[in-house]
């Protein structure tokens, strides 16, 4: 094959996956029919869960310091602010980002493009998907230059991140069921003065209007969100003009300059399958939905980590194919979820009447004050913040120990005695096993001689608070969520789940034990057996 892997489309999706994969050592090509990258914001916010995944692959410390931490959300009514939640850090001790990070999405494009550019891949601009065979040893893919010139690439998997237009969803025939809302929304990023321009979330509901302030880094800078109740086709040629009134008199804001307008209808669509024979969808191609809460283009870097590392081990050898039938039904049941809150949340937003003019009115007070409520805090933002996405049902999850289930993100304990946390060995990008006390030597046996690192930690008051249990056993897969909970810490079972699914880990064999030293130790129990070494408001 030219290639093993082709990626279809740059945006944020296809960039996690060939940064993904460059780190797992797998050769990608990624392409995009675009001659530049993004210059627009688009998606603004990065929640914990996908700092978490950019961690492991050393980008999260980039996309913090070029953000800008959400603060606090504000209520306006009839031109009046009526209530004010702070957000701030709520998810403290959840997560080792405790907050919402407002970035805009061309200069997390950048941010992607730098990291890959440093791994020896560069996206190869102006080149489009016009056909595309889907076979079962193999895709052969023709692709078409700027300049006319046409090519046949073949690869052994191909990845259509290239959108709700998909190429690669109309090449493999998958279906994109949904629908369209009827309101026309409008977006502005500006530079602006006044109350509601000062780094808080700001939100206007009036009578059959409904005006967002998004804060951006840096001073003056704001995104405008609305709805054009009046206007109906959004490729009605509509500019800042028609909605500059509404928008300045929902919160008294002096818009100075418009860096970028455009207005859009929101849809909600599910492809009804993820997977072709050797291609797959991801991001907008596989699923699309409203912007509340910031979660679309989340959901894609979520995809676009869940396939990486499944791609990486088919590839390698390390795993038969079969477990690549995996991604669809873990990606593909939380999609549907998705769609269907935002549609509910949305509904709530846009629809037109008198007693949904009401609920408008009253809902965003009743907000503000659950978030001064620490578990109302908690519980929101783990499922904004995408940390309690789980894979319970899927066929890689096993088992239970403490309030851990297989299928679970690995809680986070944060870090004591100035020891790293329990995060610190995931950007091994490897399968591992972790325990929280002690582990036998039939255990550290076990895991040396299947090339599994065994990571044996502190069991202390963070771990007990994080639902782990003492001494017990956690299969940790590359992505960070946990295949197997033992509390027995079995062995013979460890050893049952990799043969039941034909998992064969690299062979590296480590154990670090930070329970009673601080500097961890990397000798291997025993030496491992001779074996080669193998990228919304």
């Amino acid at each position: 094959m030219a290639t093993e892997v082709l990626i279809v489309g740059a945006g944020p999706t296809g960039l996690a996956l060939a940064l993904w994969l460059a780190h797992l050592g797998i050769r990608a090509r990624i392409v995009d029919k675009a001659l530049e990258p993004g210059t627009t914001s688009r998606a603004l916010v990065v929640h914990a869960r996908t700092l978490e995944l950019y961690q492991q692959v050393g980008l999260a410390g980039t996309l913090v310091e070029g953000g800008l931490e959400f603060i606090a959300i504000n209520v306006w009514v009839n031109g009046k602010r009526r209530g004010r939640a702070e957000v701030g850090r709520m998810g403290v001790g959840l997560s080792p980002f405790p907050f919402l990070l407002i970035h805009p999405q061309d200069e997390h494009e950048r941010a992607l493009i730098a990291a890959l550019e440093a791994e020896g891949v560069s996206v190869e601009r102006g080149t489009e998907l016009i056909g595309l065979e889907d076979g079962e040893r193999g895709v052969r893919a023709r692709l078409r230059r700027g300049g006319g010139a046409e090519e046949v690439c073949e690869a052994a998997w191909v990845a259509g991140c290239d959108g709700a237009h998909s190429a690669v969803r109309g090449a493999i025939g998958a279906g994109f069921p949904g629908g369209t809302y009827a309101p026309v929304f409008y977006v502005a990023d500006v530079e602006a003065a006044g109350e509601a321009i000062n780094g808080e979330l700001h939100v206007s509901i009036d009578r059959g209007d409904f005006v967002g302030v998004f804060p951006m880094k840096g001073k003056g800078r704001a995104r405008l969100i609305g709805i054009l109740r009046e206007g109906g086709d959004a490729g009605e040629e509509l500019g800042w003009d028609d909605v500059r009134k509404v928008a300045v008199a929902a919160t008294g804001i002096d818009v100075r300059r418009v860096n970028w307008f455009s207005t859009y209808r929101v849809h909600h669509r599910v492809a009804d399958r993820f997977r072709g024979r050797r291609a797959f969808l991801l991001g907008d191609a596989a699923h699309i939905h409203s912007p509340v809460g910031g979660q679309g283009m989340n959901t894609g870097i979520g995809d676009a980590v869940n396939l990486s590392w499944k791609l990486a081990m088919v590839v390698r050898g390390e795993a038969d194919e079969t477990l690549l039938d995996t991604y669809e039904p873990e990606r593909i049941a939380f999609a549907r979820r998705l769609v269907a809150t935002t549609d509910r949340i949305f509904q709530l937003v846009a629809r037109p009447g008198p007693l949904a003019d009401r609920a408008r009115t009253f809902a965003p007070l009743l907000v503000t004050t659950a978030f001064r409520l620490p578990a109302a805090r908690r519980y929101l933002f783990r499922v904004v913040s995408q940390i309690a996405i789980e894979y319970r049902a899927s066929a890689l999850s096993d088992g239970r120990a403490g309030a851990v289930h297989g299928g679970d993100r690995l809680p986070w304990v944060p870090p004591e005695s100035g020891e790293e946390d329990d995060f610190a060995p995931l950007a091994s990008l490897r399968w591992q096993v972790h325990v929280h006390g002690s582990a036998s030597p039939a255990l550290a046996r076990a895991c040396a001689s299947r090339g599994l690192p065994l990571h044996v930690l502190r069991f202390g008051p963070g771990a007990r608070r994080a639902g782990f249990a003492r001494n017990a056993l956690y299969l940790v897969r590359p992505d960070g969520y946990v295949a197997l909970a033992d509390p027995e810490a079995s062995p013979e079972r460890l050893e049952a789940y990799l043969e039941r699914r034909g998992l064969q880990p690299g062979p590296l064999a480590e154990v670090t034990d930070r329970s009673r030293t601080t500097a961890p130790s990397t000798a291997p129990l025993r030496a491992p057996p001779e074996s080669p070494a193998p990228p919304d408001t």
